[in-house]
């Protein structure tokens, strides 16, 4: 029983190893794994069994000898389906083990209020479509969903998404019966999920403690401690976006508070300062304010300007009170950032204490609007691997 458990943990290291960083020899394998070659070719012929890699000679290794097989993801016989629920878009799409987006469908999505029967109907479509296009040799193997607002952890209720009005609504539950392919939805918040995607595929690779903040319509937040995304005693921390920054005369937020920091910084806040009308909002919004102070204009400008500085006092807070490496900005924030970088390094210099500034990097998010979409793959992914040898079957 012990071996087999041993035999398990191993091949389920050996596959993340594959899964996060692509092609690897097999002697690669065994020194990260301090393991015997033997052991490692074990493992591996297994996981080719099962369907999971594949093994190859390399083309050109330039050493004498022979050369060690080459491992790579089965990206084509094994993946995910992956759903991205964001106040503006709904996205789903195939992903393939080792990351890779295979296949995808977006539609708009637009703010009406509590729409959980529309988002189930197009996600669950989508979902469908995706699942039929696959190769008939290819095997789902889990179903993951990212969603802007405050999940229960284990069920997928979402308890509260402010911006369209969702209280207790069972997301997870409703998605995968309308999918009917006997397949549970794990469902996980947005800014979570782009934490802990950043950090294994994207700007944050390497770094044991990140934070994450991506704009919506708000802006929501993930922590990574260690290594490990910081959930809170109930799964709901990390909502960056309702620490208050200006107590005394700050912005009416969507929480019930007011002066939260998505309140001055998020989507209303910038166009509302830059003297955008009410009936303009969404992205491309965003975009125009950024574009037009990139060209000048004054009002774009100084929008900028007074957001960037409420972002860097945010950002200031979470680096003294968490020491990360890196922080990263996403969603809206991607858009935002560059004409702000001046004001929260400002800030950052002002505010922050001088040994937890000194290395601290900031950064867009290298896997730009697609973060939230990649996190919700590896949340679905996540069974497969702690448990390699005993895939779920296709239904």
């Amino acid at each position: 029983m012990i071996q087999e458990e041993i035999r398990r943990r191993n091949a389920g290291t050996l596959l993340r190893h594959v899964h996060l960083g692509g092609a690897v020899s097999r002697a690669e394998l065994a020194a990260r794994m301090g393991l015997n070659r033997s052991t490692i070719r074990a493992l591996t012929t297994e996981l080719a069994r099962v369907g999971l890699v594949q093994e190859e000679t390399p083309s050109d290794t330039g050493r004498a000898g022979r050369p060690s097989l080459l491992v790579r993801p089965a990206s084509d016989r094994c993946y995910v389906l992956a759903f991205d629920v964001a106040v503006d878009r709904l996205v789903a799409a195939r992903v393939g083990l080792g990351g890779v987006v295979l296949d995808r469908r977006e539609a708009a999505r637009p703010r009406a209020g509590p729409d959980l029967p529309r988002v189930v109907e197009i996600l669950a479509r989508f979902g469908r479509q995706l699942h039929r296009a696959a190769p008939p040799q290819a095997t789902c193997v889990g179903v993951g969903a990212s969603y802007c607002g405050m999940i229960r952890p284990g069920d997928g209720m979402v308890r509260f998404g402010p911006d369209l009005g969702w209280v207790d609504q069972a997301f997870g539950a409703e998605l995968g019966r309308r999918l009917g392919l006997g397949l549970p939805v794990a469902v996980g918040n947005e800014a979570h999920l782009g934490a802990q995607a950043e950090q294994q595929r994207g700007a944050g690779i390497g770094f044991q403690n990140l934070i994450y903040l991506h704009g919506d319509v708000g802006v929501g937040g993930g922590i990574i401690v260690g290594g490990r995304l910081l959930g809170g005693d109930g799964g709901y921390g990390c909502e960056l976006g309702h620490m208050v920054v200006n107590p005394y005369d700050g912005r009416p937020c969507g929480c019930g508070s007011s002066g939260c920091l998505e309140a001055e910084v998020g989507e209303r806040a910038l166009l509302d300062a830059a003297g955008r009308p009410a009936e303009l909002f969404g992205r491309d919004a965003i975009r125009a304010v950024a574009d037009d102070a990139d060209r000048g204009d004054p009002a774009a400008r100084e929008a900028l300007r007074r957001v960037g500085d409420w972002l860097g006092i945010g950002v200031a807070n979470l680096i003294n009170l968490f020491n990360p490496g890196m922080v990263v900005f996403g969603g809206m924030l991607c858009d935002l950032y560059p004409g702000a970088a001046a004001q929260v390094r400002a800030r950052i210099a002002r505010n922050v204490l001088p040994v937890a500034r000194e290395h601290v990097r900031l950064r867009t998010a290298a896997l730009a609007d697609d973060a939230t979409l990649i996190g919700a793959a590896e949340l679905a992914f996540t069974p497969l691997l702690t448990n390699p040898l005993h895939p779920t079957p296709p239904p």
